[in-house]
């Protein structure tokens, strides 16, 4: 028995859902990674439904889902217990894959009332840079999702399995294709954001992590740092399988989740009568000190601090807008490179540049970008131009936006100028929207 919907709450954006599985089992919630549907738990639910009653959901812009962009880990996790509550769904087993597994740390940490079991598949409490996630966006917003979903039977699967099976080979390029764009580029940035390493301690249900021997994605190194760092953890490698690990081993990842949800959560269910009794397995309370702050040298400022002004310090904001337009790589270089004659001018610019103007609420990234390469054009600051370029990209400008606004920079600021803009900005364009092979 199965059913399948979409709840509405109010001022929420709630998922696309589908239900197996007797009424009165306890609910078991899976999530799907990004890119794919709640078709990659197919070869689970047989077995899984018989003692719980499986609750998918679709991320947005997936399998045909309402495309309501995400913006964080956090507003999706509140997504879901949105629809869970008005479902009147109250505690839970949870199991992610990927992205959902991320989901999955993040309700364990903010909602662990909620959680009565984890097990997060092919999952990282930091996935990659945020720098790689933010440049997949620029390739999709630049070219579609194609590049990316004729290349997801690399990440996904082994090579062996991909040649083997060439049905669901195509069925998971397809999946990615048919996937709303401007979903996929948010649940990127999501992702770019997404760091909880210094948190695990605070995890206290039953966890299980799962994960692939031959992962490249998120392999058995990100899981052995999710076992270390989440105190009731056990960890599962799976033989023979890469990041899609519950499609490619479907039997051992079945497997591994009934011994897991049996023992570490006990529901006590059965089938034959329909009759269901929760033994919840207590959560297990975790008692650390909060981690040590390392000590941060500071450069002695030139200016007058704004906390003498009675005003907050803009630096922290600062520091966060310039990595997220620059990139990590770009403002760690240029912090590397300061020394006692230049610290003062990096921090300054972080500060008043990033923190005072980049952050007002005034105007959009995008809109800045447009009026700083303007700018650029005009002084002819064609380094600055190359990193701004990228930095418009990843603020969402596409190549024939960049196009127009060098255009029209060359009737106010001239032809020669706008001729050197275009052969940078050119070069810069080809470089970060040509998908890696």
């Amino acid at each position: 028995m199965w059913e399948r919907k979409r709840v509405s709450e109010k001022n929420v954006e709630t998922l696309q859902y589908r239900f197996d599985g007797p009424e009165q089992a306890p609910v078991l919630v899976m999530g799907c990674s990004l890119g794919a549907t709640w078709h990659m738990w197919d070869r689970q639910i047989p077995e899984l439904s018989k003692n719980w009653r499986i609750f998918r959901f679709d991320l947005p812009g997936h399998g045909g889902a309402p495309a309501y962009p995400t913006g964080s880990i956090t507003e999706l996790a509140g997504r879901l217990l949105a629809t869970l509550d008005a479902l009147g769904v109250q505690r839970f087993g949870y199991a992610g894959c990927a992205f959902s597994g991320a989901i999955g740390i993040e309700l364990a940490l903010r909602h662990p009332e909620r959680i009565a079991s984890l097990a997060v598949i092919a999952a990282s409490p930091r996935f990659g840079s945020a720098d790689e996630f933010r440049q997949r966006g620029v390739i999709v917003r630049s070219n579609g999702l194609d590049p990316i979903a004729r290349s997801s039977p690399e990440r996904w699967f082994t090579s062996g399995f991909a040649a083997a099976q060439p049905a669901i080979t195509e069925w998971a390029v397809q999946m990615v294709r048919t996937t709303d764009p401007g979903c996929y580029i948010a649940a990127c940035e999501a992702l770019a954001a997404f760091d909880v390493r210094a948190e695990l301690g605070r995890i206290g249900v039953p966890s299980l992590v799962l994960v692939g021997s031959d992962d490249q994605v998120t392999g058995p190194a990100e899981a052995r740092t999710l076992v270390a760092g989440i105190p009731d953890a056990r960890l599962a490698v799976v033989p023979g399988a890469s990041h899609l690990v519950p499609v490619e081993q479907p039997a051992a990842v079945t497997d591994l989740l009934v011994r897991h949800f049996s023992t570490a959560w006990q529901p006590a269910y059965d089938s034959t009568t329909g009759q269901m009794a929760i033994l919840a397995a207590p959560v297990k309370p975790v008692l650390t000190a909060p981690p040590p702050v390392a000590p941060v040298a500071e450069i002695a400022p030139a200016v007058v601090q704004p906390e003498a002004l009675g005003r907050p310090d803009p630096y922290d904001a600062g520091i966060k807008v310039r990595r997220e337009v620059l990139g990590d790589a770009h403002v760690d270089r240029a912090l590397a490179s300061a020394d006692a004659f230049s610290g003062d001018f990096q921090e300054f610019i972080t500060r008043y540049a990033w923190g005072e103007i980049w952050d007002r609420p005034g105007l959009d990234r995008r809109a800045r970008s447009c009026v700083t390469l303007t700018a650029l054009v005009a002084g002819g600051h064609l380094d600055e131009l190359a990193f701004h370029t990228r930095a418009a990209l990843r603020n969402g400008l596409t190549p024939d936006e960049i196009k127009e606004v060098l255009l029209q920079a060359a009737v106010y600021c001239g032809v020669p100028a706008a001729n050197s803009a275009f052969k940078v900005a050119q070069q810069v364009i080809r470089e970060e929207t040509t998908p890696q092979e």
